[in-house]
C-alpha cells in the first residue's frame, strides 16, 4: 500500500452477489482469516469490519452479505438491507464480479452501485482461472460502459493476485484524516461473534447439499481460565430432522465440526480452546424479527 505522506482513513464497502469471493478477498487483504467462507451462497450474514492499518493509511473494509433476489424471510430481508446500507456511508466501493459469468443478482448489485457518488473499483475475481485472458475483454469493456468512472482491476482473491494494486488504488481514494481505530485492531466484532461464525462456517462446509439454511449459532459461555479458553456454543435449527443431520450418525458429524472449529479458534485467539457444542430446535427463528434481534441480527 502506498505511503502517501499524510494520514488517510476511510470506509471501503466490499459488495457483490452471494458467493463471488468477497469474504475471501477481505481475509487475504488482512492477511488472516476473519470472515467465514464456504462454497455456499449467503455464508456471510452480517456486515463486519476488517481494519487494515499500514503506515499512514487505515482502510476499514466492510464485508457485506451478498445481495440476492430471495427476499421471502426476515433473515433474507435483513441481509439485503445490511448490504444495501453499506453503500450509503462509505468512502470507496469495491464491486466484486466473476470473470465472465453474469447473473440477475450481479445486475441487481450493479444497479445499486451505479448510484454511488464516491469512487468505485470493480474487482474482477478469479481472473487467474482463464487460460486465454482475451476471453475477458468483451466483459471488461461492457463493465466499463456500465460504470464509466470506475477503475477495473482483474484479481484473484484466493491466490492473492493483484491485491497490492487494489489496495494502492483504495489508499489513493481514501480521504485525509486521523485514524478511527488503534493500529493493532483488526475488527469491530467481539471474540464471541467470531467464535460463533467459525462454528457456522464448519457446519456449512460439512453439510454441503444437505445444509439447512435455518441454522444459527449462539455463544453461551466464553471464559478464559488460566491457559484454556472455554467456549460453549449452541447451534439453533428449526426442525428435529435438521438436528439429526448436524449431529450425524453416532455423533460423528458434530464431533468433526467441533474439531475443525476448535483448530481455527486456537489460531485466532492464540490460546488452547475447550469447545462444547449443543444442538437445539427453535422453530421459525429465521422468519421472526424478534428472534433475529435477540440472536444478534441487528441492522448496522
Amino acid at each position: 500500500m502506498t505511503d502517501t505522506g499524510e494520514f488517510r482513513c476511510g470506509y471501503v464497502a466490499i459488495v457483490g452477489r452471494p458467493n463471488v469471493g468477497k469474504s475471501t478477498l477481505l481475509n487475504h487483504i488482512l492477511g488472516q482469516k476473519l470472515a467465514i467462507t464456504s462454497r455456499k451462497p449467503q455464508t456471510t450474514r452480517h456486515n463486519m469490519l476488517g481494519i487494515k492499518t499500514e503506515g499512514n493509511v487505515q482502510a476499514i473494509y466492510v464485508d457485506t452479505p451478498g445481495l440476492h433476489k430471495q427476499n421471502d424471510k426476515a433473515l433474507n430481508r435483513y441481509m439485503n438491507k445490511n448490504a444495501a446500507a453499506a453503500l450509503k456511508d462509505v468512502d470507496v466501493v469495491i464491486f466484486v464480479v466473476d470473470r465472465t459469468r453474469w447473473t440477475e443478482e450481479d445486475q441487481m448489485v450493479l444497479e445499486r452501485v451505479q448510484f454511488v457518488r464516491g469512487p468505485v473499483l470493480v474487482a474482477v475475481n478469479k481472473a487467474d482461472r482463464l487460460d486465454d485472458k482475451t476471453e475477458m475483454l468483451p466483459h471488461l469493456e461492457w463493465l466499463a460502459q456500465q460504470l464509466p468512472n470506475a477503475e477495473i482491476v482483474p484479481i484473484s482473491a484466493l491466490q492473492g493476485k493483484n491485491l497490492d494494486l487494489l489496495e494502492k488504488l483504495v489508499a489513493e481514494r481514501l480521504p485525509e484524516g486521523e485514524h478511527f481505530f488503534p493500529e493493532d485492531q483488526i475488527t469491530d466484532r467481539s471474540s464471541r461473534f467470531l467464535a460463533a461464525e467459525l462454528v457456522r462456517e464448519k457446519i456449512m462446509r460439512q453439510l454441503g447439499a444437505e445444509l439447512p439454511y435455518q441454522i444459527t449459532v449462539e455463544i453461551e459461555e466464553f471464559k478464559q481460565e488460566g491457559r484454556i479458553l472455554h467456549i460453549h456454543a449452541l447451534i439453533l435449527v428449526e426442525r428435529e430432522g435438521q438436528k439429526k443431520i448436524i449431529i450425524g450418525e453416532k455423533g460423528e458429524r458434530i464431533k468433526r465440526i467441533g474439531q475443525e472449529a476448535r483448530k481455527d479458534m486456537e489460531v485466532l485467539f492464540d490460546s488452547k480452546v475447550m469447545l462444547n457444542l449443543w444442538v437445539k430446535v427453535k422453530g421459525g427463528w429465521s422468519d421472526d424479527e424478534r428472534a433475529l434481534h435477540s440472536l444478534g441480527y441487528r441492522e448496522s
